[in-house]
């Protein structure tokens, strides 16, 4: 039995599921059917189409025809990327607080359940976002990561500005409950991002001075795959998009001894392109090789003098070691300077 007390504060909490669908026919039955299978049931659940071209929708359908009691509702859109879809879920939630699902990962049955918990007890501050740990799976769903932001050096929760521009967040929104005023009050997703939307939302969440709680236990499995946004061009075009939109948010400002950019900022982007070079060179991807080359030219300027002059001193030949096919070399004469 719950008391009166217990009663009121679970009540104060109603959750839209919002999921974006776009040509997900593959997976959207999984990923709809754990969100109506939840222990404490969602209020809303809002599938979003993003103008898809192929059967995710009519399978969709044909879920929320199995569950008649199920709050499912579609809506549809020109294509317009996941961002979009999700700002659109949003607009047309009733509910206090928005659970997102890509339509490739799943929820375990106590995600939402797991996750409302530290909005029922908050104090009177209130929260922004709780958010949990991942089980990582392949595009068969079979298991490849249990806990796996366990495994990786950043801290959670975040707690300071340095911590949230020094690396990728690893702030899934298929693992995240949000407070839809705050998500309203901050503009929803940057329409612009197909990409590092999150990352931009949950830190704007933080410079507002909104709480975050991280639960760790995996409430989702998140699906990695070759097909998936997380390896794509357009996650690597909304990449650096995301790294103008923080070089204008954050200059330097040395007077205070605020160094966001050149220490912070640039060297984690400049890093991720190091990387992407590395494994284009590897694969044999010469295209992709030399966009990541490209997008390291942009970002070498901002940093620090001394990793800017180690670099700058072997970027005319490994420019000139891509152009002639030679990524492997082009790779390892930058790793030999060690530029971030």
């Amino acid at each position: 039995m719950h008391s009166d007390a217990e009663g009121a504060r679970v009540g104060s909490v109603t959750v839209a599921a919002v999921i974006p669908l776009y040509n997900g026919a593959p997976f959207i039955r999984e990923a709809l059917e754990s969100v109506i299978r939840q222990t404490v049931p969602a209020d809303e659940i809002i599938v979003v189409d993003d103008g898809s071209t192929d059967d995710g929708l009519g399978v969709a359908r044909a879920v929320a025809a199995e569950h008649p009691r199920a709050p499912i509702r579609f809506a549809e859109k020109p294509n317009g990327g996941q961002s979009s879809a999700r700002n659109l879920g949003v607009a047309l939630a009733s509910s206090s607080h928005v659970a997102f699902l890509d339509q490739d990962d799943v929820w375990y049955p106590d995600h939402l359940a797991i996750l409302r918990e530290p909005f029922e007890t908050a104090g009177p501050r209130g929260l922004g976002l709780a958010y949990g740990n991942l089980d990582r799976i392949d595009r068969s769903g079979r298991m490849v990561m249990r806990a796996m932001l366990d495994a990786l050096p950043q801290r959670h929760p975040k707690t300071s500005l340095a911590a949230l521009l020094r690396d990728d967040l690893y702030i899934v929104p298929a693992a995240s409950l949000v407070s839809v005023a705050v998500f309203r009050a901050l503009g929803g997703f940057d329409e612009r991002l197909i990409g590092y939307e999150d990352d931009d939302l949950f830190l704007r969440l933080f410079c507002a001075g909104h709480e975050m709680v991280f639960v760790d236990r995996a409430v989702t499995r998140w699906r990695v795959h070759a097909s998936s946004t997380t390896h794509s061009p357009v996650m690597a075009r909304s990449r650096m998009i995301y790294w103008e939109k923080l070089r204008a948010t954050f200059p330097d400002d040395p007077v205070v001894g605020e160094r966001w950019v050149s220490e912070l900022i640039a060297p984690r982007f400049f890093r991720i392109a190091f990387q992407e070079l590395r494994d284009a060179a590897r694969q044999g991807r010469p295209e992709i090789a030399r966009r990541a080359f490209a997008d390291m030219m942009r970002i070498g300027p901002h940093l620090r003098r001394h990793r800017r002059r180690r670099f700058n001193a072997v970027a005319p030949l490994a420019r000139a070691l891509l152009a002639s096919g030679r990524d492997r070399l082009a790779y390892a004469l930058i790793k030999a300077v060690r530029p971030v």
